[in-house]
């Protein structure tokens, strides 16, 4: 049998056994019990200048063929969010063509996407709340016109800005009736995004979700949909529980997804009995795709308990991944990527493959072993140990 070389942090090398991976099957047929979409990153070309503060120079074939394999296992795609690394390399005009390369592969794929919309093309770092007004509606134009679904992420323009929660329901009041299509609201919590801190009008979660469930209130029929991304399970059944019918909650909790996503179906769950379930937009399911596809198959098929056998190794997987400081996520994502042979070479755009330690990557690989997540695992394997070596440890 085939060993994986690990490193500790202090330096000590160990080896664990290879396993054989989850040999999962893709669907035959449409996931049913959840809707859930992988938050997809950006692939580099290998010979650009990928260092930091250069424009992002992006592989399109790898990147486009990342998200066709996502669409194989059933799954849609969110894109152009914080794991494609906007605010962190993505810059406007590769945000742009992303955009409209992945509509247009959703629609050769016959698959379900959903884009950012934001107000980071605008290079000033302060603006008017009306000036945000107009800045989400110049992004949101944009991404209906390519025929996507749209996702108003948090916008630290906005941020700035805003004196108080008015100033929230006035910016969202505005873009939600310029929408014409219903629209995802996202909550990115300071630990994706310190700039963050604050958003709705309060650092205290309980008084923020007030002003985000009275903005929905007003404009039910427009919002599809809320995306919570605050590391905290017990604000993410609170909201949901007052979400109006027809309004989803999408987790984006990649610490608790397990039981968020599992729900009342799920004995294990770690939630109120009669709150339901989430379904998910996921970063972590950019990292374990195929695993998440046979977890929601096991959903379908009425197993609960395949289900967590599935799905629960991958949340200790996910936590190292998105551990602090939570907002370098992208490189774990990245890195599983290569692992998986999902793109040539560990690169990120802006240098962000730097962001993480070899043995924080390390703990990586040994819970991405333990939790069948290496679709390849002598790849995985070889990939592995030569990035060892080339770093000075005997593999």
């Amino acid at each position: 049998m085939s060993t994986l070389r690990l490193l500790t942090a202090s330096g000590e090398t160990t080896s664990v056994d290879l396993a054989e991976g989850g040999r999962y099957t893709r669907p035959e047929h449409p996931l049913r019990s959840r809707v859930a979409y992988a938050a997809a990153h950006v692939v580099p070309r290998v010979v650009a200048d990928n260092t930091p503060g250069r424009p992002a120079d992006i592989d399109w074939d790898a990147t486009l063929a990342f998200r066709r394999n996502v669409y194989s296992w059933g799954l849609g795609v969110a894109d152009a969010m914080d794991t494609a690394q906007r605010n962190m390399g993505l810059d406007a005009r590769a945000t742009r063509e992303l955009i409209a390369r992945s509509a247009e592969v959703a629609r050769e794929e016959g698959g379900h996407v959903v884009v950012g919309v934001n107000t980071d093309h605008v290079e000033d770092a302060t603006l008017s709340i009306d000036g945000v007004i107009d800045a989400y509606t110049e992004q949101l134009h944009f991404t209906e016109e390519q025929g996507a679904g749209p996702v108003l992420m948090a916008s630290r323009h906005l941020a700035r800005a805003a004196v108080g929660a008015e100033d929230y329901r006035r910016v969202y009041r505005a873009v939600l009736a310029a929408a014409t299509t219903p629209v995802v609201l996202h909550w990115l919590g300071p630990a994706f995004d310190p700039e963050l801190e604050g958003y709705f009008g309060s650092p205290d979660w309980r008084t923020a979700s007030e002003v985000l469930l009275e903005i929905i209130a007003e404009s039910p029929d427009r919002v599809a949909g809320v995306k919570m991304s605050l590391l905290d399970a017990e604000s993410e059944v609170a909201v949901r529980a007052r979400l109006p019918h027809g309004v989803r909650m999408f987790t984006g909790d990649d610490f608790n997804y397990v039981g968020l996503i599992g729900g009342d179906e799920v004995p294990a769950a770690t939630q109120p009995e009669g709150t339901g379930h989430s379904d998910a937009l996921l970063g972590a399911f950019a990292a374990i795709t195929p695993v998440a596809s046979a977890a929601i198959q096991a959903l379908d098929a009425g197993d609960a308990e395949a289900y967590l056998r599935i799905l629960g190794p991958t949340e200790e997987l996910s936590r190292q991944v998105f551990a602090a400081p939570t907002f370098y996520y992208k490189t774990g994502v990245a890195f599983l990527s290569w692992l998986n042979g999902h793109q040539p070479a560990f690169q990120m755009v802006g240098g962000l493959h730097s962001a993480r330690s070899l043995p924080h990557l390390s703990r990586i690989v040994e819970l991405a072993n333990g939790a069948l997540a290496l679709e390849r695992p002598e790849l995985a394997r070889e990939r592995w140990h030569g990035m060892l070596r080339l770093n000075g440890v005997d593999a």
